[in-house]
């Protein structure tokens, strides 16, 4: 597959000006810069959740709660490769709306940023087939995301698939993440989960293991409403669930422990970790699992929440005041 470089692209705001693309202050830099493919319109899925969505009303700049304004590709690639000389970005990450020449752009890109510099490159996308895996890793794409974002069948027809417009399906989504394994190896396939989308603990855990099982690794979201979507007058989590679901699922990801070893009441919710007290308060106390999680480099700063809290994933080492509210949010003082 081969095609002509698109002449935009969007750029978060933190990654635009961690670029010098704006002018602007940051609260915490980005360690990966976030890129968005761009096209005049919107994706032609219909996630219910997302204001990129072909029925959404919401602005065609946002994704999740983040804007992506749109600059030429050569002034991002130049600042990427000025950004790569002096180590300023560990990693360029793109998320791709789904759209006809989506597979044709990505290849493009992935082919532009690895003549310029050695920044290690992940890509969110929607692959139709495996001749569009090979392709992408062919082009130098290392780490590749295929998004589950919903933990059940059923809630996936109803948020992503045949139900919401969509096109997707969740045994095709999990043939994917499959196909995916065996073209890029187990360990740089990930997926999104998404924490509050009307799941219960244990099917959310549930998801996380069989997603381990492919050698596929989930990065956790929390839900966040955004104006225009089918789901704007949705809450977010509720913050002590979200951070059981981010212990849980650290287990999970490190082999500490297997879902069916941990315990859940008759409702679904999670009871127990499937490991000693002593080593859960440790695993607890050294913040890791409440750091965004998704490939290495990684901090997507607020993607989910606003500065002011509370925050979901902390794109950074944690306070010691920070670690006293994640314990006063998990009810452990």
């Amino acid at each position: 597959m081969s095609g002509s470089l698109p002449k935009k692209i969007r750029v978060s705001t933190g990654s635009a000006t961690s670029l010098g693309l704006v002018e602007g202050r940051l609260a915490v830099a980005s360690t990966t810069a976030y890129l968005m493919t761009y096209r005049d319109g919107k994706c032609t899925a219909n996630c219910s959740f997302c204001p990129q969505a072909r029925t959404s009303r919401g602005r065609t700049d946002m994704l999740s709660r983040v804007s992506w304004p749109v600059f030429d590709t050569t002034d991002v690639l130049h600042c990427l490769e000025e950004a790569s000389s002096k180590g300023n970005i560990k990693r360029v990450c793109i998320q791709a709306l789904n759209y006809p020449e989506v597979f044709t752009h990505l290849v493009a890109l992935a082919t532009a940023l690895n003549r310029r510099s050695y920044i290690p490159l992940s890509v969110s996308c929607q692959p139709l087939n495996r001749e569009n895996l090979r392709n992408l890793a062919e082009a130098g794409v290392e780490r590749i995301g295929v998004p589950l974002d919903v933990a059940t069948e059923a809630l996936f027809d109803k948020i992503k698939g045949k139900s919401a417009g969509g096109p997707y399906t969740w045994i095709q989504q999990l043939a994917l993440l499959a196909e995916a394994v065996c073209v890029f190896g187990e360990g740089r396939v990930s997926t999104h989960v998404i924490v509050g989308l009307g799941e219960t603990e244990k099917d959310l855990i549930e998801t996380i293991q069989r997603c381990m099982d492919m050698g596929v690794l989930p990065a956790l979201f929390a839900f966040t409403p955004i104006p225009g979507t089918a789901l704007e007058h949705m809450t977010q989590p509720v913050i002590r669930v979200y951070r059981r679901m981010q212990v849980a699922s650290y287990v999970l990801v490190h082999d500490l422990a297997r879902s069916d070893a941990m315990c859940f009441d008759e409702d679904g919710h999670l009871t127990g970790f499937g490991i000693e007290k002593q080593t859960l308060m440790a695993i607890i106390r050294s913040g890791k699992p409440f750091l965004t999680s998704g490939c290495p480099d990684c901090n997507r700063p607020y993607y989910n929440e606003k500065p002011s809290g509370p925050i979901y994933n902390y794109p950074k080492k944690l306070a010691a005041s920070e670690l006293l509210d994640v314990e006063r949010q998990l009810g452990l003082n």
